[in-house]
């Protein structure tokens, strides 16, 4: 599998080790969310007023850091089935842009939605994986529900609005991340050839999109918290 899809492998592996050095840093390591976070949690979740504050690496390094065993083990499950999907069909460099577009645009999402809760997890990257994938079936002719991506995101929306403590936020910016981000490469690129034969310009204004969606994430997390801001 690492050698049709590489980098989706790479992922799922770097998300569990973090899991295991969450554990290792005083999480409790509970099916379902833990009572106790430890460091690396408290130093890398998503949090608006510490992002305000200067800690702007907790816009990505949220997307690596899971809160129960059942929450890394499900989001691992959807990455490796979207990125086999994926990741062999639009090559490793657009995948790995998706991918963390998706994840930056779900931080924006969570501060958006809402702005004093903390989030944690891939979830918005594996949304915008799905969003991405909505857009390669409609784009290449097929119905999105006959090749089950239409149903899969209707299935996590409903998951994403009736249980509770899941950042609704950070699932929506992911999708609309990844919805944008398809719609570049799938539409724009592939299927109009805008961008010519340049295969790299593309995922260069896909890369300027995720820089774009971070640097809108610290300007909001400051207009919102100037306090926190002005420490």
């Amino acid at each position: 599998m690492l050698e049709v899809a590489p980098a989706t492998m790479i992922l799922i592996a770097v998300n569990v080790l973090v899991f295991f050095g969450e554990i290792l840093t005083g999480m409790g390591a509970s099916s379902v969310q833990s009572s106790s976070q430890g460091s690396l949690l408290d130093n890398g979740a998503f949090n608006g007023p510490l992002v305000a504050s200067g800690e702007w690496w907790r816009i990505v390094s949220s997307g690596f850091l899971h809160l129960s065993i059942l929450h890394v083990g499900m989001n691992m499950l959807l990455l490796y089935l979207l990125g086999n999907l994926l990741e062999p069909a639009i090559g490793t460099l657009r995948f790995v842009v998706i991918y963390f577009t998706s994840l930056v645009a779900g931080s924006l999402g969570s501060l958006i939605v809402e702005p004093t809760v903390s989030a944690a997890g891939a979830s918005g990257a594996v949304f915008g994986l799905m969003g991405a994938a909505l857009v390669a079936s409609r784009s290449r002719g097929l119905n999105p529900f006959e090749s089950g991506i239409g149903g899969l995101i209707i299935l996590n929306l409903i998951i994403t609005f009736a249980v509770p403590g899941i950042s609704k936020g950070g699932h929506l910016g992911g999708l609309v991340g990844g919805l944008i981000a398809g719609a570049l490469i799938f539409e724009l690129d592939e299927k109009r050839q805008i961008f010519g034969r340049n295969r790299w310009l593309a995922p260069a204004i896909g890369i300027a999109l995720g820089v774009g969606y971070f640097a809108a994430t610290i300007a909001l997390a400051v207009d919102k918290f100037p306090l926190a801001a002005s420490l």
